[in-house]
Parts: structure tokens; sequence; C-alpha cells
């Protein structure tokens, strides 16, 4: 199945702790059917030091559900469903249902 959420989308927080933030999609985990939304769903770490990198406290993203988040459009900024349709060259792009707009492509 075609993904509708990709690295690099803006996207908008429907549900939890971080409802209605906006943030950048870094990773996307398929299998898991998760993504790491960037300053979205942060929790600290205990991080032990080692010569590499500095021990204490750390915040760091925690990936959020599919489910939670949903594309933000590209004329407003409000969430969004996606869709797909065929272009007239036969190339496959994404768009907004909200608004029509293409979103990649």
């Amino acid at each position: 199945m075609a993904a509708r959420i990709k690295k690099g989308d803006s996207v908008v927080v429907l549900a939890g702790r971080d409802k209605g933030k906006t943030g950048e999609v870094v990773q996307v985990l398929p299998k898991e059917n998760r993504a790491l939304v960037r300053g979205v769903n942060m929790v600290q770490r205990h991080q032990r030091q080692t010569p590499a990198q500095e021990g204490g406290i750390i915040a760091k993203e925690a990936s959020i559900h599919l489910s939670n988040i949903a594309l933000a459009d590209p004329t407003d900024g409000k969430a969004t469903r996606v869709g797909f349709r065929i272009e007239d060259d036969g190339k496959k792009v994404r768009f907004a249902k909200r608004s029509g707009d293409k979103i990649d492509g």
C-alpha cells in the first residue's frame, strides 16, 4: 500500500498529550505503523556517560502512532486526509482532500 505520510511531511497531531501541535516527520516506521515527529511526544531518558557522549537526563522524541497524526494541508496548515490520483503523464501523486492541492511532485 502506498505511504500516505512520508519523511519530511508536515503533520498535525490529532490525539494525545500533544494534540494540536505541528511538526516535521523525521522517520516513518511502517512495520510498527508509527512515525517520529520533530518536537512532538517528547520523553526524558536517563543516559549513561560514555567517552563520546555526556551523561544525564536528555529529552528526545518518541514515536507516535500514524492514526494519531494527519498531514497538514499545504494551503492553511489544518489537518487533512490524503488521496491519490494519477496525473496525465501517468505519475501517481498524493493530494490533500481538504483543498485538492498536490502534496508532492
